[in-house]
């Protein structure tokens, strides 16, 4: 018998940047055990280059990725969702559709690295900061035994990794 395979949605505004690393580091990770996508309450419709950038050079493919709306995932014939988490503060704070299934949901906020301004070695370095931070929270999330946890375990493991190092504010009130 397999292994159920997860939906997991990570959502942010412009679903340029934050969500987008995030759906290409779980799709590879999890790859086997989960399925991930991305999307954006208003989506710029471009992915930032600097997301392209890190994913390329950490060896993550980037094919397909592309900015898109959340309502998208609404439909009836999206796809059921297992876990839907926030990772920027703007969309935390917004009314989400309403997604069936009554997924697990959290926010992992991390600071904004498509809003750094100065020299695209700063901006580099903001993208960084923001992978890694993704990258720890997926791994943690990859590694709960989520079939052998009661959904309100599951939900309070889920919102302890958005609280983990480099989350915002709001991210640690929601822990």
């Amino acid at each position: 018998m397999s292994e159920r395979i997860y939906n997991v949605m990570f959502l942010c505004t412009g679903n340029t940047a934050r969500s987008i690393l995030a759906e290409a580091i779980l799709n590879t990770d999890g790859a086997g055990r989960f399925r991930a996508y991305s999307a954006g309450s208003h989506p710029k419709g471009t992915v930032n280059p600097f997301a392209i950038k890190v994913l390329n050079d950490a060896g993550y493919p980037t094919a397909g990725l592309r900015s898109k709306n959340w309502d998208a995932f609404a439909a009836a014939d999206a796809p059921v969702m297992d876990f839907v988490f926030t990772v920027c503060d703007n969309a935390a704070g917004e009314a989400c559709p309403v997604w069936p299934g009554h997924p697990v949901t959290a926010h992992w906020g991390i600071e904004d690295p498509a809003a750094v301004e100065g020299s695209d070695v700063e901006k580099l370095a903001a993208f960084l900061t923001a992978y890694r931070y993704l990258k720890n929270r997926i791994q943690a999330f990859s590694s709960l035994p989520i079939a052998s946890l009661d959904k309100a375990s599951l939900h309070a493991r889920v919102r302890a990794i958005g609280a983990a190092e480099g989350h915002t504010r709001a991210a640690a009130a929601n822990g």
